[in-house]
């Protein structure tokens, strides 16, 4: 009954968080089609990116998160496209994401654009409650054999501008709340509206070195106001080492490595500071990104 009780209460209260919460990813910033649909494009060529994310390590039942996105800009009609898979498990639930995004690129000064997106897709849900029941004779039969398979349609949208020096950008990649009703009196809120406010400005240090701060301000309705503090050193353009704060969760850690012109690998770390940190020992995540853009040499024909 003991074992049961807890297996509860660490349902319920992951249940809570991500009713409240969407999955987050530490490494936002080297893939922004995660948060924002407007950009889509940016990286004018295509960009493949995969991220797994396994939070809270040593914590049963902790979310554990993969997305594969791509994104690509059409020059001509200065339009980007992208699609998004996400696949996140938490506990006994599964939440799966499939997304599609166009933006129209608008240049607005000579070295500056401002991109327009839209997302739309599929949210498809899974719960699997009965998994509960063997651990403990005294469950409710209907709970006990309590399910959730649905397919929820999601909108999102955002506002991108880029420029070689400063970034900004506002979205709401999930516009439509999602709601089941698992019996007369219990209702579940999987998914609110989240707004997302980013900013990074870069700063030239030498030929060699550059300084990338950024912010991430995120607001859930409900929930007090967070946000993320973060700090990039560039070196070379070839390594970048970053350290970021988040507000009453963690303090992390991040690498990025551009192996090739085309390939690059992250990786960050992090070190709980909240109510988590007395039982969890981290959060890591993998990041691989290819971008399909390649340099061509001009050879002088002999004729």
């Amino acid at each position: 009954m003991k074992s049961f009780i807890t297996t509860m209460i660490l349902a319920c209260f992951i249940l809570g968080a991500r009713a409240q919460q969407s999955a987050q990813f530490t490494q936002y910033m080297f893939n922004g089609l995660i948060l924002n649909p407007a950009y889509a494009g940016m990286d004018k060529s295509l960009s493949m990116t995969f991220v797994n994310r396994s939070q809270w390590i040593s914590i049963d039942g902790a979310p554990v998160t993969q997305t594969l996105s791509a994104h690509t800009l059409l020059t001509k009609q200065q339009l980007g496209i992208g699609l998004t898979l996400v696949n996140d498990k938490i506990g006994i639930h599964k939440n799966q994401k499939i997304m599609g995004a166009a933006s129209y690129h608008l240049k607005v000064s000579p070295k500056g654009t401002l991109s327009f997106g839209l997302q739309g897709g599929l949210n498809i849900v899974k719960s699997n409650y009965a998994s509960l029941a063997s651990n403990s004779s005294t469950m409710d039969p209907q709970l006990a054999n309590a399910g959730i398979a649905q397919t929820y349609m999601n909108l999102g949208m955002g506002f991108y501008f880029s420029s070689p020096r400063f970034h900004v950008g506002f979205s709401i990649p999930d516009l439509m709340p999602q709601r089941y009703a698992l019996n007369d009196t219990i209702t579940v809120t999987w998914q609110k509206a989240h707004y997302f406010l980013f900013s990074k400005y870069i700063i030239p240090l030498n030929d060699e070195l550059q300084l990338e701060p950024s912010m991430l301000i995120k607001y859930n309705p409900g929930l007090p106001l967070s946000f993320d503090i973060n700090a990039c050193l560039v070196i070379k353009k070839a390594l970048t080492l970053g350290l970021s704060y988040r507000k009453s969760e963690s303090i992390d850690f991040l690498l990025k490595a551009q192996l090739t012109p085309q390939l690059q690998f992250g990786y960050s770390y992090d070190y709980v500071t909240g109510e988590v940190s007395n039982v969890s020992r981290g959060t890591h995540e993998l990041m691989v990104s290819y971008l399909f853009k390649y340099t061509h040499t001009n050879v002088a024909s002999p004729r």
